[in-house]
């Protein structure tokens, strides 16, 4: 049996680092959980993390506030039994239950477990997109959390320093 539960520090992020792209920072980790329209929920199998998803809530001022599915894991060996599924299907319930009007995720077309995951949780497919990014740190420059900017890429879990082409690709 899973249990789906939200993640309130650190440690439990920490916990769970083997469900994300890149490395997890600590500091980070407590950035996001700082944020009231941020949410990361993990999936417990007999008290170990098998899966997560990160939601943020966004308000336009012609939209009003939908939540966006930033990011879904399961682990390799917890695939295909539902669990992606039942972290969609809970963060679609926050987001109800936070006034959201609507959850919507950029996933690449070749991502068949994603698509198929979302698609079980009753996520409609409403035609192709195409994403745009622009790197705002230079070699040079230094990040919000002062270190040197390394890409647009950090943002996917690629570390070009360590030899990785980096992905634009939404996650997801």
């Amino acid at each position: 049996m899973v249990v789906i539960r939200r993640a309130t520090s650190p440690a439990e992020v920490m916990a769970a680092a083997h469900l994300f792209d890149g490395p997890v920072r600590p500091e980070w980790a407590q950035r996001f959980l700082n944020e009231p329209t941020h949410h990361l929920l993990l999936a417990d199998r007999e008290g170990v993390p098998v899966g997560m998803v990160t939601g943020m809530e966004l308000t336009h001022p012609d939209k009003g506030t939908e939540m966006f599915l930033y990011e879904l894991a399961v682990d390799p060996a917890h695939r295909r039994r539902g669990v992606g599924r039942e972290l969609v299907e809970a963060l679609g319930r926050l987001a109800r239950e936070r006034g959201c009007h609507g959850m919507w995720v950029a996933v690449d077309p070749d991502n068949l477990p994603a698509r198929a995951a979302y698609a079980a949780a009753g996520v409609v497919e409403e035609g192709p997109a195409t994403m745009m990014a622009r790197d705002l740190r230079g070699p040079d420059d230094r990040g919000a959390e002062g270190e040197p900017g390394r890409g647009i890429a950090d943002a996917h879990g690629e570390h070009p320093e360590a030899g990785a082409e980096p992905d634009r690709r939404p996650t997801g």
